[in-house]
């Protein structure tokens, strides 16, 4: 049996065969003149309203397909009527009628706005494996609300804002928000396409919408790190961006620094990387002098532990190259190859050999030779460590060929900075003798005093 919200009545008014319905669902509508003829008899559309609103009323009991007494036929018959109701709106040639508006969405709010289960996963994100069907919990309510989806898709397409503005207000926007935390990856696409037709059409609603958005992210930033829908929230904040007017607004630049980029430091990075790069990338395309910008926000959240978060953003650094404005170049070099160096130096193999193809990129080349008197003594060093106590011989072998690459950019300076380096290594060599000679001075000098000092004795009188 079937929960209903807000409605006294336990059953539909009439028993209505398939038969039926396949019949009603081949008559045209026609969405005006809903009064009754004068002369009292029932007209065929009168008689067809009635049925559109059975069907709708039918469509308000809600079906947990969990329940054990919930009749399968009576499910059956409940899709079988969303069916009829969304051909009903498709083949619609005029507006819908205020008095079909009100009831059908009605019918769509009692369905889709629900209170969402309890995580099926209580793992941390960053333990939980990288394909998205080993984390989805696919709902059992789905062959209902997809075409409760499909038909709220067709209302935010077919009618106008002004007539639907009434019903899709803040509240509602909120409701469908909340429910991109659904664990299902089918009911989030199709909230995706919904969202994202109602902020196309709706644009009295755009700057809530925004709003309410960023809000859901520096939730999940800031306090709990768990949400499902971020990678869907940030497809729609991508294609927001592409249309972006260009010089961009002070706004939209907070955006990115206080919402974007903070996202790069959560556990979860990976599950919606590929959408964050392509929102970051947005921003720097259109404004190439943004890049000094996201490069620091970039290096600021940049990983300890994490080794897949390194291999992430070290791509990233390497697409926002290709990107930025070249007259940063000169400013950026130094901290981007430091960090690449640092990278290419740890022990982990997968992030130095990705850390040591970054030199196979042009733009990143040409960055470096911007500053290379700054660059090259970093680089030369890290080089040098590699080869001389990295574990990894397929790591050892890519050092080689970049160091090589290096060694033709400019001989002499190479050379010299491997004379520094070794100087460097010497005077610190040096250093830590003459450290330790001191301390074994002041260990001789210790034993002696204590061997010449009179022993001490505590007395203690008794009482």
């Amino acid at each position: 049996m079937g929960i209903q919200r807000d409605s006294p009545k336990a059953s539909p008014k009439k028993k209505t065969t398939l038969k039926h319905l396949f019949d009603l669902d081949s008559k045209p509508y026609i969405g005006s003149n809903l009064s009754s003829p004068s002369n009292g008899s029932q007209s065929p559309f009168d008689s067809e309203y009635e049925e559109i609103l059975s069907a709708i009323s039918y469509c308000n009991f809600i079906f947990t397909f969990t329940e054990p007494l919930e009749s399968p036929s009576q499910q059956d018959l409940k899709r079988l009527k969303l069916i009829q109701v969304l051909s009903l709106i498709k083949s619609s040639k005029k507006p819908l009628h205020e008095k079909l508006l009100s009831p059908l969405m009605s019918m769509v709010s009692d369905n889709l706005f629900r209170p969402l289960p309890p995580p099926s996963n209580t793992s941390t994100i960053s333990d939980l494996p990288d394909d998205e069907e080993l984390l989805s919990a696919f709902t059992p309510v789905w062959p209902h609300l997809q075409i409760v989806y499909d038909i709220l898709l067709r209302l935010v397409l077919n009618v106008g804002p002004k007539t639907l503005g009434d019903y899709i207000d803040h509240h509602f926007i909120l409701n469908l928000l909340f429910l991109f935390q659904s664990e299902d990856p089918r009911e989030r696409e199709s909230l995706k396409n919904v969202f994202h037709r109602i902020y196309s059409r709706f644009t009295f609603h755009r700057s809530f919408m925004r709003k309410a958005m960023n809000d859901v992210f520096l939730h999940y930033v800031f306090e709990t790190e768990r949400h499902c829908g971020i990678g869907e929230l940030l497809e729609i904040w991508g294609s927001i961006i592409n249309g972006f007017a260009v010089p961009l607004k002070e706004e939209h630049k907070l955006f990115l620094m206080r919402v974007l980029l903070p996202l790069h430091k959560t556990k979860g990075l990976q599950v919606y990387y590929r959408q964050l790069a392509y929102c970051v990338s947005q921003f720097v395309q259109k404004e190439p002098a943004l890049g000094g910008v996201v490069v620091r926000g970039i290096l600021r959240y940049w990983p300890v532990t994490n080794c897949q978060k390194e291999v992430l953003l070290i791509g990233e650094l390497e697409e926002l190259v290709e990107n930025i404005d070249p007259d940063q170049y000169r400013m950026l070099a130094l901290p981007i190859c430091t960090k690449i160096t640092r990278c290419l130096n740890s022990c982990n193999s997968q992030v130095a050999e990705r850390a040591l193809y970054v030199w196979n990129n042009e733009q990143f080349v040409k960055m470096a030779s911007a500053a290379i008197e700054d660059v090259l003594p970093v680089v030369v060093e890290g080089m040098e460590k590699n080869l001389k106590l990295h574990w990894s011989k397929s790591v050892k072998q890519l050092t080689e060929n970049v160091k090589s690459m290096l060694e033709e950019m400019d001989p002499t300076l190479y050379n010299r900075c491997v004379q520094e380096m070794d100087y460097r290594e010497s005077e610190a060599h040096q250093e830590e003798m003459r450290r330790k000679q001191k301390w074994d001075r002041i260990e001789m000098a210790a034993k002696q005093n204590q061997f010449l000092q009179p022993p001490k004795y505590i007395y203690i009188s008794s009482p």
